[in-house]
């Protein structure tokens, strides 16, 4: 009996010690556990006299119960101090000024899409996608592209399979659009591309750009001329000029590079801005569009160049790099 008292109060006695919640588990382990020193106080009793079990099974019990009572109490005490220490930590003093929520905004690519589309849609020209994992025909074969033809070394790309790749161009839309559409029609789109090309700061592998057409009767080069110096005084300034010279490209004919040259950028100096022409009359043909009675022009240029010229910004890497030092200067 003694025993039982003399771990009693040790028990008690470790537990009115204990600091912590987790100090007073450990202590409920040693005492109270399965193989606590009370469990094995009740598996000696098989050794005992007949006579002195039943007094010590209920000496052991008694203690047992004392034990738990003195355990439940410091553990309300203990868990009590312990939360009233973390309200204290964690307590928010509402009269300190808020902090301002960051507020996502477009990306400069995004405003410059944006507002292509509000100037060519004001135009009456509809806004169209294509995907850009692309059918190797609208990408090239119906954009009159003669197999093996030196211009296909230009637009090197990723293939997907023998049949799809990467568009190289959104004019791939073109061939998707005279499928199910008769002139006369006026559509544009703006979209990424992917070239295999090495990236440096006029270049990358993935780019976007945007692409414009209209089939109706009797349009000339005029017509094209007149279209690009709207887009581009809408886009750059009423200063601008336009420039065509011959070039080539498969699916205009005749075709043209187009430069603008405005005081506002490079002090009035001719930048190029993209490819144009009449649309060649293969691809109306193709699509049974009578080119007796119908043709038309296309023009694209790639959109980086626009900001890049807006703001002279000197390497299309930085619209890609997610730099928010460098994007959040165009709000």
């Amino acid at each position: 009996m003694e025993e039982v008292a003399l771990v009693q109060n040790e028990a008690v006695a470790a537990i009115r010690l204990a600091a912590t919640t987790e100090a007073l588990r450990a202590v409920e382990l040693d005492f109270l556990g399965k193989n606590g020193r009370l469990a094995n106080l009740m598996k000696g009793i098989g050794a005992l006299p007949n006579d002195q079990k039943p007094l010590f099974g209920q000496a052991v019990n008694a203690a047992k119960a004392a034990v738990e009572a003195a355990h439940a109490a410091r553990l309300r005490e203990l868990r009590t101090a312990e939360l009233a220490k973390q309200f204290e930590a964690e307590k928010i003093d509402v009269t300190m000024p808020g902090r301002a929520p960051r507020v996502g905004r477009a990306h400069v690519l995004q405003l410059t899409t944006d507002k292509i589309k509000r100037v060519l849609g004001s135009m009456g020209f509809v806004y169209a996608e294509s995907p850009e994992l692309e059918q190797f025909k609208y990408n090239f074969d119906a954009l009159n592209y003669p197999p093996d033809h030196p211009a296909m070394d230009e637009q090197d790309t990723f293939y997907v399979t023998d049949d799809m790749v990467l568009r190289t161009q959104c004019t791939a839309l073109q061939g998707r659009v005279f499928e199910s559409v008769k002139p006369p029609l006026r559509m544009f789109t703006v979209g990424r591309t992917f070239r295999n090309e090495a990236v440096d700061r006029t270049h990358n592998h993935t780019f976007h750009q945007v692409d414009c057409f209209m089939v109706d009767r009797g349009i000339g080069l005029h017509h094209l001329k007149g279209t690009l110096g709207v887009f581009a005084r809408a886009m750059f300034g009423d200063e601008v000029k336009i420039r065509f010279r011959p070039d080539f490209f498969p699916f205009v004919e005749p075709g043209v590079d187009y430069a603008i040259s405005t005081p506002k950028l490079f002090g009035g100096k001719w930048v190029e801005l993209g490819g144009a022409g009449l649309i060649h009359p293969n691809i109306l043909e193709r699509y049974d569009i009578d080119t007796r009675e119908f043709s038309g022009f296309a023009f694209g240029l790639g959109v980086e160049r626009i900001p890049m010229m807006a703001y002279g910004v000197d390497d299309l890497r930085h619209f890609f790099d997610n730099d928010f030092r460098f994007l959040s200067q165009f709000a």
